[in-house]
């Protein structure tokens, strides 16, 4: 967390797709249907890129900037779509992934640049995004089904009931989410494998990064869904797709050697932030700290909880209720406090001013009686200096009191962060460290103090088993504070 169609005939729809909408694919040369120009298209990703980059917050290594950038540039012009002005950027956070919006917008996780472990690994998964572009798999995706309500709780879904009360989703994040089917994954597989093979990669790397997926996903306590049950190919399955494509392609395109640059990416990456950046709030022994704007509160046992610039979101694993954690924008908790009331048509069951460690509060209780049920939530108004913050608890009337006292304790004990240690608390960087001698990749881990309840974790980022035998010489890295 960080401070800061229209309806028309069904004909007329149909006559107007047939008029404007139908385009040659740039990839498969052939006639679709499409709702969308080209330039409608560039103008969605324009109007995502703010609202993303709002969402995650950028990261800042203009190093690293400068690297993806000019490989992205000579990637895009040997793509299916040279002409469209493509913009590359990395996010800032840890989740292993990266995305593509539409007309030419795409971006990489700080995580998933701390997993690549060469260069050839980055341009397989770049021309992979690119190929999703060129394709037009978001505006293919776009015509079939109109984006959903989004923003739940990671590993939770909650009761109907109440989600119309989570903070939507703005639209460019929605369109960022979006997910394909197999065949367009296997189709920007395929591109990745060639685009990257062009610009002379060897694409085979991209197949050794699907392994860290799948032990990622392994890692992670989830059985990987079977390849024909799952959206997208397994990664396994794509390991085994990857590797033949680029074989294919280096011996159609016949120019010698590929490039790997292991070392020269691991050089690049030195000092990435690794993992939750502290400064943007962090949970410990169940408890939400926050840096920056020097808060703290307890987050109920055995919920799960998500962080995002905009809020704190958690919620019990049944999905019967909901916490969410915002900053409030008002002159007095009266006004603030009135304007939501008003704002979400609610009935005013009981209001009480309070102060709870030494900040001042307003508490209400209130319902929403719906078709179907009655919410019922208890919100808390908090102003803590020049800031003032809302904590809402939600729940079906028929289950509030079971967690009424849950959504109070979080609330009554939300309080000004005073430890010194969470305070300071420095996030964690991806070091590279060149051995000095003949080893395993778990004598190195350990000869550099990594926890043995670790060494998987980091033998996981450095895409290699831990009984892998090194050479002096090697390079590898490790996370340090």
């Amino acid at each position: 967390m960080i401070k800061y169609l229209y309806h028309y005939p069904l004909l007329v729809v149909i006559g107007m797709a047939f008029l404007t909408g139908c385009a040659r694919n740039p990839v498969t040369g052939k006639r679709q249907l499409v709702l969308m120009s080209e330039k409608q298209e560039i103008r969605m990703g324009q109007q995502a890129d703010p609202e993303i980059i709002a969402f995650f917050g950028r990261y800042e290594n203009p190093e690293l900037q400068e690297f993806i950038t000019e490989k992205g540039k000579e990637m895009a012009a040997v793509s299916h779509r040279p002409k469209l002005d493509y913009e590359f950027k990395i996010v800032d956070s840890p989740v292993i992934n990266a995305f593509a919006v539409p007309g030419g917008f795409v971006y990489f996780t700080r995580g998933i640049m701390a997993h690549f472990n060469n260069e050839a690994e980055f341009a397989g998964v770049l021309g992979h995004e690119i190929g999703h572009v060129t394709a037009r798999h978001s505006v293919i995706q776009q015509r079939n089904a109109m984006l959903g309500q989004l923003g739940m709780i990671a590993g939770v879904v909650l009761i109907p009931e109440l989600s119309q009360f989570m903070e939507p989703l703005s639209q460019g994040v929605q369109l960022a989410m979006l997910s394909f089917g197999r065949g367009a994954e296997r189709q920007s597989d395929k591109l990745g494998v060639e685009y990257s093979t062009r610009i002379g990669y060897d694409a085979a790397e991209m197949a050794g990064f699907f392994r860290t997926l799948e032990r990622q996903e392994e890692k992670g306590g989830g059985s990987p869904l079977p390849e024909f049950l799952s959206t997208h190919p397994s990664p396994a399955d794509r390991n085994v797709t990857v590797a033949q494509l680029a074989k294919e392609w280096q011996e159609k395109l016949n120019e010698g050697e590929f490039a790997v640059n292991r070392e020269s990416y691991l050089k690049i990456i030195d000092g990435l932030t690794y993992g939750e950046d502290p400064k943007q709030g962090f949970v410990e022994n169940s408890t939400f700290f926050h840096p920056e704007l020097k808060f703290q509160f307890p987050i109920p046992a055995d919920w799960n909880y998500q962080n995002t610039p905009q809020q704190v979101q958690m919620a019990p694993k049944n999905g019967e209720a909901v916490m969410m954690l915002t900053l409030a924008q008002g002159n007095s908790l009266k006004e603030i406090a009135n304007k939501f009331i008003e704002q979400n048509q609610l009935d005013l069951i009981s209001t009480k001013e309070e102060t709870n460690h030494g900040l001042k509060a307003l508490s209400l209780v209130a319902e929403q009686k719906q078709d179907n049920a009655t919410i019922r939530l208890q919100a808390y108004f908090i102003q803590q200096g020049e800031y003032f913050y809302r904590i809402m608890g939600i729940s079906k009337s028929s289950n509030f009191e079971n967690y009424h006292p849950r959504f109070l304790n979080t609330m009554q004990n939300f309080k000004e962060l005073k430890d010194t240690d969470k305070l300071n608390r420095k996030p964690e960087r991806v070091r590279i460290k060149t051995l000095s001698k003949n080893m395993t990749l778990q004598q190195a881990l350990k000869a550099y103090n990594i926890p043995d309840d670790r060494l998987e974790e980091l033998a996981i980022l450095n895409g290699m088993a831990l009984d892998a035998s090194l050479n002096g010489g090697t390079m590898i890295k490790v996370v340090e504070k």
